[in-house]
């Protein structure tokens, strides 16, 4: 998988490009990051990308031209999107990660600022997302964050796929809770259950703590489990 960063600030991605499973899976070219300076695209001496937004107000706007050369600039592969990270957009989960790892290509551009020229929103970007219902500095840590969840995802990355069928949000259940050693630390035990070597009252524990943790922290993906459950009755 091919990804081609729209950034102001390359030096942003280096440590975590190079760090962890993420680095790896890009040395072991799972897939691909490319970043890509809009600035490099200014037409004028001192380099602008952003201006004032016509009839006034707070800030400054990305200008559309250095941000659409950049984009036109990178090879196109056959399924692409082309995503504006915006809290204007569509609320990143699990399952917006499980569609894009089908992509040949995501095209990520980073705002800032105040945003940028709606030209770019409606000509330019196929898809705009969100990390969450709140602003940041910059795009560049939704745009990271998309990339770490969908490159864990591609086959290679993690050592064990079963691994991420059982992880949070896979089903609309949190986690259930988990232990290693020592079996006893200050007074804390491990439940017994887990060092019975039943199998199957493990199975059936783990699956009751799930559904206590996410009705007790958040109801509403415990009420969409319960729309699932009837919904496949």
């Amino acid at each position: 998988m091919q990804f081609d960063v729209i950034t102001l600030f390359p030096d942003f991605f280096q440590s975590p490009l190079h760090s962890s499973l993420l680095g790896k899976a890009l040395a072991k070219g799972i897939a691909k990051v490319s970043l890509t300076n809009p600035r490099d695209f200014a037409t004028d001496k001192h380099h602008r990308v952003d201006d004032e937004p016509y009839g006034g107000g707070v800030g400054m706007l990305l200008k559309p031209e250095p941000l659409f050369a950049a984009v036109e600039s990178l090879p196109v592969l056959p399924k692409r999107e082309v995503i504006l990270v915006t809290p204007q957009g569509q609320r990143m989960d699990q399952s917006l990660l499980d569609e894009l790892t089908t992509y040949d290509q995501l095209v990520v551009i980073c705002g800032h600022y105040e945003g940028v020229d709606e030209r770019v929103r409606q000509h330019l970007v196929t898809r705009e997302i969100s990390l969450g219902d709140f602003v940041l500095t910059c795009g560049e840590i939704p745009a990271l964050t998309l990339i770490n969840g969908v490159v864990r995802l591609l086959p290679g990355t993690v050592g064990k796929q079963e691994s991420l069928k059982a992880e949070s949000f896979q089903v609309p259940l949190l986690d259930y809770p988990q232990y290693t050693r020592p079996a006893e630390f200050r007074e804390w035990s491990v439940p017994e259950v887990l060092r019975s070597g039943n199998h199957k009252n493990i199975a059936d524990w783990r699956r009751e703590q799930q559904l206590l943790r996410t009705q007790e922290r958040r109801p509403d993906l415990y009420e969409q489990w319960q729309r699932q459950e009837q919904g496949s009755e």
